[in-house]
C-alpha cells in the first residue's frame, strides 16, 4: 500500500496523469487506426459468417473491456471502503461511465451480429442476460452516486453495490460453458493457444489494446475533473463559511 499512498496526494496524481494523459491518447488513435484498417481491409471474411465476422473486432474488444472496467470499479470501491484512500472512490467513479458505454456498446454491436447469425436481434440466452445484468450494474452504481447529497453515503452505497455485482463477471466469462448458448467457446484465451488465424487475431488484439488505451485516457481526464471540482467545492465553502 505504501506504493499506492505515494499517490493519494491529488497534486502528485495530477502530475502523473498529465504525463500519462497524452502517451494515452495517441495510442489509442494509433491502435484503433490499426486495428480498424486491418480488421476491416486486410484481414479474411469468415467461411461461415462471411463479411459481418468484422464486427467481432468491436464487439469482443468492448465485451472485454465492459468486464475490465466493473473489476476496476470493484477493486477502487474495495479500496475506498478499507483503506478509505482519497482517489479509489474517484476512480471507480470516472470508471463506471466508461464501462457503461463498452457494455452498451458490446450489447449493440451483439445484436447487429446476432440477427444475420442467428436470424433475430435478441435471446435470452445466459451470456447476453449476464452482459445485460451488468449495464443494469453500470447504471445502478452511477444512480447511486448521484442518489445523495452527502457524497461518503454515496461512495459507500456505490461500492456495496459494485462488490455485489462483482459476482456476475465470473458468470459472464463462463456462462458458454456451463449452460448451453448460442455464444461460441471462448477462442484466443485458451490453455492450448488461440483458436482463431492470426490474421483475425492481430486486429483483434490491436482493438483490445486500443480500447484500453482509450480506457486510461479517458478515465484520467475524468479523475483529473473531480479532483479539480472537489477543490473549487472545497474554495466556495470556504469562502461560504469565512
Amino acid at each position: 500500500m505504501k506504493r499506492i499512498d505515494r499517490f493519494a496526494n491529488p497534486n502528485k496524481f495530477m502530475k502523473l496523469a498529465k504525463a500519462i494523459t497524452p502517451w494515452a491518447a495517441w495510442s489509442t488513435v494509433g491502435f484503433l487506426a490499426a486495428g480498424l484498417y486491418l480488421g476491416l481491409f486486410d484481414s479474411p471474411a469468415d467461411y461461415q459468417q462471411g463479411e459481418t465476422v468484422r464486427m467481432m473486432y468491436v464487439h469482443v474488444p468492448s465485451a472485454w473491456m465492459a468486464m475490465f472496467c466493473y473489476v476496476g470499479v470493484a477493486v477502487s470501491s474495495a479500496v475506498g471502503l478499507i483503506w478509505k484512500h482519497p482517489l479509489a472512490d474517484l476512480a471507480a467513479k470516472a470508471t463506471s461511465p466508461v464501462g457503461a458505454a463498452f457494455c452498451f456498446l458490446a450489447l449493440l454491436t451483439g445484436s447487429l451480429w446476432g440477427k444475420p447469425m442467428w436470424g433475430t436481434w435478441w435471446v435470452w440466452d445466459a451470456r447476453l442476460t449476464s452482459m445485460l445484468i451488468l449495464l443494469f450494474l453500470y447504471l445502478g452504481h452511477m444512480a447511486l452516486l448521484n442518489a445523495f447529497d452527502d457524497q461518503t453515503r454515496a461512495m459507500r452505497a456505490a461500492s456495496i453495490l459494485a462488490l455485489v455485482g462483482v459476482i456476475n463477471i465470473p458468470i459472464i466469462k463462463w456462462s458458454v460453458d456451463w449452460w448451453n448458448t448460442l455464444h461460441q467457446p471462448a477462442s484466443v484465451v485458451k490453455m492450448d493457444g488461440p483458436a482463431i488465424h492470426p490474421d483475425m487475431l492481430w486486429p483483434l488484439l490491436l482493438m483490445a489494446i486500443g480500447f484500453t488505451t482509450f480506457y486510461i485516457w479517458v478515465a484520467l481526464l475524468r479523475i483529473r475533473q473531480e479532483i479539480i471540482a472537489n477543490k473549487i467545492r472545497a474554495i466556495r465553502l470556504r469562502q461560504v463559511n469565512g
